[in-house]
């Protein structure tokens, strides 16, 4: 960005300075999210929800986010390291991770508002462009949970990794607006998409050719790179395998806890073990007390 001269005169004390703020530093892209955020006025007070999608180095989080005067309230969240409890272990933040932490995220948020009966979405990818319909629930036809997905700053290119986590809340059952032009496998010349190549990634089809091909061009590389899945005893072909049993547990209980957690601590826990890594604060006696012993011992040695 060019350097921009900042008067804090009062004009600037009027505004609402965060918003700037967070502009400036390259935080927060608000021609994206005043639209993302903004509802039309005879919705009166319904919230307005986006699909969050975040990646960091080791993980991926996923939320359900409404817009408040208060700020931004999360409905449901899911992230890439509870994959674990479903057999996901490794490679955490690749695509097809990405579309099983989406799966994970629509399949709580339709639990969460008991809408998880009616609303399958797609049981069994085949990479085909699904959006999810109306279902008559109790006599009445009711619309699906409705989400926008905000990417935040990340570049949205063909075949990034944000749409495979849209896609996997997508089949999950909640419906988000999208078309298939960003997806793997999209050619832009003949304006189709690939639906076996889009299919192939949702189960890591691109990270067992590269394992394939890796172990027969460069075997030490092969094996310093794909170190934790050969001490897991996970090669190329079962990964699709692997990733189709994480999809089916997801379904069957996308709440599941961890078994290695142990029993879940409260409250009181947590904030007796923040108190261990705070400093008391010394009345004025203490503190002279403390100095007369520094001193006592400075002579001492």
């Amino acid at each position: 960005m060019p350097f921009t001269k900042l008067v804090k005169n009062s004009a600037y004390y009027s505004r609402f300075q965060v918003k700037y703020k967070r502009r400036r530093a390259g935080k927060t892209d608000y021609y994206a999210r005043k639209r993302l955020v903004t509802q039309a006025r005879n919705k009166y007070n319904a919230p307005k929800y986006r699909l969050v999608v975040r990646f960091t180095h080791k993980d991926i989080i996923c939320q359900i986010v409404s817009s408040e005067l208060g700020g931004d309230k999360v409905l449901m969240a899911a992230y890439a390291h509870e994959l674990k409890r479903y057999g996901i272990a490794h490679g955490l933040t690749n695509w097809a991770a990405a579309y099983a932490t989406g799966l994970l995220l629509a399949r709580r948020t339709l639990k969460k508002l008991n809408l998880d009966e009616h609303f399958e979405g797609v049981e069994e990818p085949d990479g085909e462009i699904a959006m999810t319909e109306e279902a008559e629930i109790d006599g009445e036809t009711r619309r699906p949970f409705k989400a926008f997905l905000d990417v935040g700053l990340v570049r949205t290119s063909t075949g990034a990794r944000v749409f495979g986590a849209m896609k996997g809340a997508s089949d999950g059952g909640l419906y988000i607006p999208h078309s298939e032009k960003r997806f793997p496998g999209y050619d832009m010349e003949s304006k189709e998409l690939d639906a076996e190549t889009l299919r192939k990634y949702i189960f890591g089809g691109h990270v067992a050719e590269y394992m394939e091909t890796l172990a027969d061009d460069d075997e030490e590389r092969y094996n310093s790179q794909f170190k934790m899945y050969i001490e897991d005893d996970i090669e190329a072909d079962g990964l699709e395998e692997l990733y189709t049993d994480a999809h089916k547990q997801i379904r069957e209980d996308p709440f599941k806890e961890d078994e290695e957690a142990g029993e879940k601590k409260d409250k009181s826990y947590w904030k007796e073990e923040s108190l261990k890594y705070r400093n008391k604060k010394l009345t004025k006696d203490e503190k002279n007390e403390r100095v007369k012993e520094r001193i006592a011992e400075i002579k001492g040695a």
